[in-house]
């Protein structure tokens, strides 16, 4: 199959350069849960923080988990916490979509130049997925479509065998960077030939997560620690490619405590849950940001931000390698700090509903109810 090289020069003259760029890419499968806000909230940071450019992107390549109303979470979410973005689904930008399902055939495209450079191949075996073993090893898929001359591969498609495009995993070992967790070392042994492109032409996660990142320019990655273990399978197909690989960005998990990852289906909150609550939103950014992050120097010891004065203080040597554990008791502290520095006519607003939940009569003024509340 034939590769059109100048479609391929053309992508790459309209990658924006020179400056730091992230993103901030959320599935719409639901709530906005409290690490979802953290990471929006950290790629957020470190764009303000360089002068550079901060994208949202929709990623809703697996439609069976599309949630109705999700992305109107999201955007609501981000309006709220004041993360404005530079470039996204709603204000465009130069590297538009930035919707993942408006860009298939962009990953088809890609996946087939892959192939054209032995990064990947056509396979025929009919299973697009590994389920993992129980004992939890890798459950490698072996086949000998990579062996498949290029002639019979041809022949194949055209008689319309239903095929995916898996990863070409060489031999030896592949070491990359992380700004949290420095330098590691995997045996690609240990790596699986994993689906880029599905038999429906829509690509997986992995590989749609690469080209946009790649097509967009994006300089840093700031992702949950659980894909550390994909990222050298992302580092092959930037080599693969011959493309530049961003800074990797990992961050341990916001735990509910010492043993378990927050989880809604365990009645952790939400964003939104919190706000409900009672939670300013000044307050949970200003916790949400120290959940494995700490300044350093001068602001060692300052624990009250504004999302201004974080802009200028975050800096990625201050992520923690180790597990946050999200406490309400010491949002409860931030958040009792931020009340008691409204000003009065605000705080008053902020719990009216919460005192007319006891004091019904509405010929009590609420305001001279507050202004006792707000003293404590």
């Amino acid at each position: 199959m034939s590769v059109d090289r100048a479609y391929f020069d053309g992508m790459e003259a309209k990658i924006p350069r020179g400056s730091v760029r992230t993103r901030f890419a959320p599935s719409p499968t639901g709530y906005m849960h409290v690490g979802n806000l953290r990471t929006a909230l950290y790629t957020w940071l470190i764009a303000r923080r360089a002068g550079g450019t901060f994208i949202l992107r929709i990623e809703d390549t697996d439609q069976g988990r599309y949630v109705p109303g999700a992305v109107d979470v999201i955007y609501r979410t981000m309006a709220e916490c004041g993360l404005t973005h530079d470039e996204g689904p709603d204000v465009g930008g130069p590297v538009a979509p930035y919707i993942q399902s408006e860009r298939r055939d962009t990953y088809g495209r890609y996946a087939e130049l892959l192939v054209s450079l032995g990064g990947a191949y056509y396979c025929f075996c009919g299973k697009e997925t590994e389920e993992p073993a129980e004992s939890k090893e890798i459950k490698k898929h072996v086949c000998s479509c990579p062996s498949l001359s290029s002639e019979e591969v041809q022949r194949r498609i055209a008689a319309g065998e239903p095929y995916v495009i898996r990863q070409k995993i060489p031999a030896g070992t592949t070491t990359f960077h992380d700004a949290v967790f420095g330098d590691i070392t995997v045996d690609n042994d240990t790596l699986d030939d994993q689906v880029l492109l599905k038999s429906d032409g829509l690509p997986t996660y992995n590989f749609a997560n690469v080209i946009d990142d790649h097509l967009m320019g994006i300089t840093h990655v700031v992702r949950g620690s659980e894909y550390l273990s994909s990222a050298p399978k992302y580092n092959l197909l930037y080599e693969s490619f011959g493309w530049e690989i961003p800074t990797y960005v990992h961050c341990s998990p916001v735990m509910r405590d010492a043993q378990n990852k927050m989880s809604k289906r365990h009645g952790d909150p939400s964003y939104e849950d919190l706000k409900a609550q009672g939670y300013l939103t000044e307050a949970i950014l200003n916790y949400v940001a120290l959940l494995g992050w700490s300044p350093k120097g001068e602001q060692a010891e300052q624990e009250i931000f504004s999302l201004e004065e974080l802009a200028k203080a975050f800096d990625m040597a201050g992520i923690s390698k180790s597990p946050a554990i999200f406490d309400i008791a010491k949002l409860d502290h931030f958040n009792a700090l931020y009340l008691r520095s409204l000003p009065a006519e605000k705080f008053a607003a902020v719990a009216d509903p919460y005192i007319r939940q006891s004091v019904k009569n509405p010929a009590i003024d609420t305001a001279e109810i507050a202004a006792l509340l707000q003293a404590r």
